[in-house]
């Protein structure tokens, strides 16, 4: 494991990464966010969703560090007396599941749906064009909220991992326009050059020329597509729990909590939105900037 990273760092990404400050705290603020949702159960000061600690007497405490804040809340509580700081880790670990797989399903889907389009050409980059057409006609937060209700409206009383694979669903279907676009644009440049027909002549199968020559050129976009989607899919997932129709309120993410603290902004209690919000931006700006230097490191051009 040393050795492969002491390799990495050593590659033109690895310098890269190494000569660029801002992709550098990206970085460190990405990975203490994924630590932080992670290991929430241990790292947690308080777990806000065991209703058997909560204290309706703690309810709306302001941060430590204002006048009637206590040590025990760092970030202050919200209207049912839960630790924000111990929310923030336990939503922000929702918000990362549900964007990391609703971007992986799309990737899948995207990425195979591009290669059988550019390889093959003919009707069947016409109908899959087509369907991309249609599909980016739609607002996206439209169709995943339409997707997201109507999964919610026949399921009323389904189990929360129903719930968040209605919501995966949703996104994933705004999401992978972007990469079958993508994919098979790379594809039609890749499918002339002389590997491909080398391939074609020696007798090896369509399937696998696209399998195991074509799908590894194409990746490098992909990949750069991927880290960006996933901070717009964590925001996409954001948004719709707060007009609530994401997670369940037992299971409250990032965008829950957003909504519950607007509700007391005006009165005060800013602390309760106010926090939720800035760790969303966070990890959007942190994933963000990581895709952009990516992007830039992938660029032979800019080398």
């Amino acid at each position: 494991m040393i050795a492969f990273a002491r390799r990495w760092l050593d590659s033109d990404v690895g310098h890269s990464f190494r000569t660029s400050p801002t992709a550098i705290v990206a970085a460190v603020i990405a990975l203490v966010c994924v630590f932080c949702a992670v290991f929430a159960p241990w790292v947690a000061p308080h777990n806000p969703f065991d209703l058997a600690t909560l204290e309706l007497s703690n309810a709306r405490l302001p941060p430590a560090w204002s006048e009637g804040g206590s040590r025990d809340f760092l970030l202050g509580t919200d209207d049912q007396g839960r630790d924000i700081l111990s929310a923030l880790m336990y939503g922000a670990r929702i918000s990362l599941a549900v964007g990391l797989a609703s971007v992986l399903l799309s990737v899948v889907i995207g990425v195979a749906l591009g290669l059988l389009a550019g390889f093959l050409g003919g009707w069947v980059d016409g109908v899959l064009m087509r369907l991309c057409d249609v599909m980016l006609s739609f607002p996206s937060i439209l169709v995943a909220l339409l997707i997201a209700g109507v999964g919610r409206a026949l399921f009323p009383d389904a189990h929360d991992s129903l719930a968040f694979g209605v919501l995966v669903i949703a996104i994933t279907l705004t999401g992978w326009v972007q990469y079958a676009r993508t994919v098979r644009g790379s594809t039609m440049v890749e499918r002339n050059k002389e590997y491909v027909q080398a391939a074609r002549v020696t007798g090896v199968a369509p399937l696998r020329i696209m399998r195991c020559h074509v799908l590894p050129n194409v990746m490098g976009p992909v990949l750069v597509l991927a880290t960006i989607q996933v901070a717009t899919a964590i925001i996409t997932e954001a948004t719709l729990s707060f007009l609530g129709v994401g997670a369940p309120p037992t299971s409250p993410s990032l965008g829950t909590l957003i909504r519950v603290g607007n509700d007391y902004l005006f009165s005060g209690e800013w602390w309760i939105t106010i926090f939720p919000g800035a760790m969303l931006v966070l990890i959007a700006l942190s994933v963000n900037l990581l895709g952009d230097w990516l992007r830039d490191a992938l660029n032979p051009r800019l080398r």
